[in-house]
């Protein structure tokens, strides 16, 4: 039994495994030309956003701010690791949590180096 728990311990350490979320998400009250100039550095500089093009799994809800937190969180959790933050000139925050209006967004995090995708419908 001590075998297995030290084997389970060990496993865990080399994949990186951590319970602690963080979503990169647009803040509420921030004009559309500053969401869609965020949605567009994202987008352009590593962020997955094949996710919210029309007829994508992540295209609804169709909004700029649903679709800019999809774009940043993306690129938050492909670049944080290289020292990326979650800023973008002020548009975006960290949170804990996904977003209160993910009901059919999706929304990426990572807890160490472990990769996880979460659809929310």
């Amino acid at each position: 039994m001590a075998a297995f728990v030290l084997s389970l311990i060990l496993l865990l350490a080399l994949t990186g495994y951590s319970s602690g979320a963080n979503y990169c998400v647009c803040k509420d009250g921030v004009g559309d030309t500053a969401l869609q100039h965020s949605i567009d550095y994202a987008c352009g500089n590593g962020a997955d956003c094949t996710g919210i093009l029309q007829n994508g799994p992540c295209y609804n809800p169709n909004t700029i701010k649903d679709h800019c937190s999809y774009a940043v969180n993306s690129y938050y959790q492909r670049k944080a690791s290289s020292g990326a933050t979650c800023d973008f000139t002020g548009t975006a925050t960290l949170t804990s949590s996904p977003p209160a209006s993910s009901s059919s967004a999706c929304y990426q995090t990572t807890g160490g180096y472990v990769f996880l995708k979460f659809c929310y419908f």
